[in-house]
């Protein structure tokens, strides 16, 4: 199968061309923001093309040479704070981004967009996709929900299938953005015992990246989705947990006690205290399993983190 990977140099992406390469055909598209590129380039059937999703142009070249039978859209801006900071690049990315791929999308090319469970508004229980109401509180949030409605739209007007994944929390090895964990385990790498953080007691559903992978290639390969219609996914565990917890596992896995300090910097005043994720549909569908619980994605985090350097630097001693 040819399969066009975009953001394929990022955190999920990465995995997900380690998940894919040796079985199909791949396109991955970056504009190696993050850097070099972090995937083997020895891997048999992956050609890597450098490139940004803003460029139209460019992704319609792209696309007309690798003729997809799906394509897996994973670039974005995913950083909370960045987007706050810059909602003008947020918005060029993640919206105009996707609608010039979607413009270009070959008929009969199935399309699946990462999408997030930031575009849910705040619940006590679990997020059910044709259930749980819509109510994004931040910038991230409103430009997946506004690319949503324009992958629902142009999907049957075009003629091609689509899948929305709603990605809840990605931990593991390889993140690119200073997200919670990497920026707990950075810390403790430096030798920190007392942690610097913003809120502890928010609970979030982890996914472990690699199960995030597997999400994006059983919703690409597997399953049936006729032209036209877009279905919409959600990817987690379905089990939440605060960052206290997370703590405590950490503790247990290094062999320390981890303690707390407030950084009222890295409070976010607009937090969403609960994201539990109902991911049945995902799992009917498209025959996906999460294959690791928090204590696993967790250990695998810290014996092989591969933290960026910026993220690293804060706290080196």
């Amino acid at each position: 199968m040819r399969i066009l990977v975009t953001g394929g140099n990022g955190f999920v992406g990465r995995a997900l061309v380690h998940a894919l390469a040796r079985v199909h055909t791949l396109y991955v598209v970056d504009n190696l923001r993050f850097g070099p590129l972090r995937f083997d380039t020895g891997l048999p059937g992956v050609t890597f093309q450098e490139g940004d999703i803003r460029d139209r142009h460019a992704m319609e070249r792209i696309i007309d040479r690798a003729r997809p039978e799906a394509i897996i859209h994973a670039a974005a801006i995913h950083f909370i704070p960045e987007c706050d900071q810059d909602p003008a690049l947020a918005v060029d990315t993640n919206v105009h981004g996707t609608v010039n791929l979607l413009a270009a999308c070959p008929p009969q090319c199935r399309f699946v967009f990462a999408s997030s469970a930031a575009v849910y508004r705040s619940s006590a229980g679990p997020l059910v996709e044709a259930v749980s109401p819509l109510g994004p509180v931040d910038v991230y949030g409103l430009t997946k929900a506004h690319a949503e409605a324009y992958l629902q739209t142009l999907a049957p007007r075009r003629g091609f299938p689509a899948v929305i994944v709603r990605l809840f929390n990605v931990a593991g090895p390889g993140e690119t953005n200073p997200h919670v964990l990497p920026d707990i385990v950075a810390q403790l790498k430096a030798g920190r015992t007392r942690l610097r953080l913003g809120s502890i007691a928010a609970k979030r559903d982890f996914i472990h990246v690699d199960d995030a992978a597997a999400a994006f290639s059983a919703a690409a390969i597997n399953g049936r989705v006729l032209p036209g219609e877009c279905v919409t996914v959600n990817a987690g565990t379905g089990r939440a947990h605060s960052i206290r917890e997370v703590l405590d596992m950490l503790s247990e896995i290094i062999g320390r006690r981890i303690s707390v300090e407030t950084d009222d910097a890295r409070v976010r005043h607009v937090d969403t205290p609960l994201l539990l994720c109902d991911n049945s549909r995902l799992r009917e569908l498209f025959g996906w399993r999460p294959q690791h619980d928090l204590a696993s994605t967790l250990r695998d985090l810290w014996r092989e983190p591969d933290l960026p350097e910026y993220l690293t630097r804060p706290y080196a001693e």
